[in-house]
């Protein structure tokens, strides 16, 4: 009987707070984080621990640029689930953007965490993409006294191609974009395409063209061929 009684009690309001979690997520799909926000905030006020509506929270502060109240709740997530990669990795994602908010001196202190976030993500999940393009962006951007190197960039790039290959050769388009390897950069690019016609490939091959080669020609005709992938139907599988 107690069993029948709680179900009675408590279902209308299990049934509520999905329906308000749902509206909370399509009103994020389409772009209207602030009554989004309201209503995760809502149900957080009765699920403190729900792990879904604190993540809602964080990934609205990420596209708020609001880096510290993103920390807030991605650092909650680790506490109540420390074994999600992903959660790491939006840690180390939100303290990198951080990082690029203060001056250099307070940044060059958060690097040791936000290079521990992303290789906890990696080590929590070995199969991580995510983690790896955001070690390869840290070491190539870093200088080599603190750290920086191109050496190990190509390692996580190396790791990215095992994984994924057409992640592992746009990886290394952009390692060798960034030290003005422009050449090698678009044959990298060009195999990234080869293996999976990637479109993410084609954008960065067409930025290459556009901003670094000085080649609008060449650009135009990538995104041409951008557009078209874009405007064809997809077939139902």
């Amino acid at each position: 009987m107690k069993y029948i009684l709680f179900f009675f009690l408590f279902f209308p309001l299990l049934v509520l707070s999905q329906s308000n979690f749902d509206k909370g997520q399509s009103l994020f799909e389409v772009g209207k984080m602030d009554q989004a926000e309201i209503i995760f905030e809502t149900i957080l006020k009765s699920e403190p621990s729900n792990l879904k509506a604190i993540e809602y929270l964080g990934d609205i502060a990420g596209y708020k640029k609001s880096w510290d109240n993103a920390l807030i709740f991605y650092k909650k997530l680790k506490t109540l689930k420390p074994s999600e990669a992903n959660f790491h990795y939006k840690y180390g994602g939100a303290l990198a953007m951080k990082a690029l908010s203060v001056n250099k001196f307070r940044a060059l202190g958060m690097i040791d965490e936000i290079k521990g976030s992303f290789e906890k993500a990696i080590e929590l999940n070995p199969r991580h993409i995510g983690s790896r393009w955001a070690l390869i962006e840290l070491y190539i951007q870093l200088p080599g006294f603190v750290g920086g190197s191109e050496k190990k960039a190509f390692q996580y790039s190396n790791e990215l191609l095992k994984l994924s290959p057409i992640d592992g050769f746009l990886s290394k388009g952009h390692i060798d974009e960034y030290f003005k390897r422009y050449s090698i950069a678009e044959q990298q690019y060009k195999k990234a395409i080869e293996i999976g016609n990637s479109v993410k490939g084609y954008q960065m091959l067409a930025n290459l063209y556009k901003n670094k080669m000085n080649e609008p020609e060449k650009a135009e005709v990538v995104l041409q061929i951008i557009k078209k992938i874009n405007s064809t139907p997809k077939k139902n599988i």
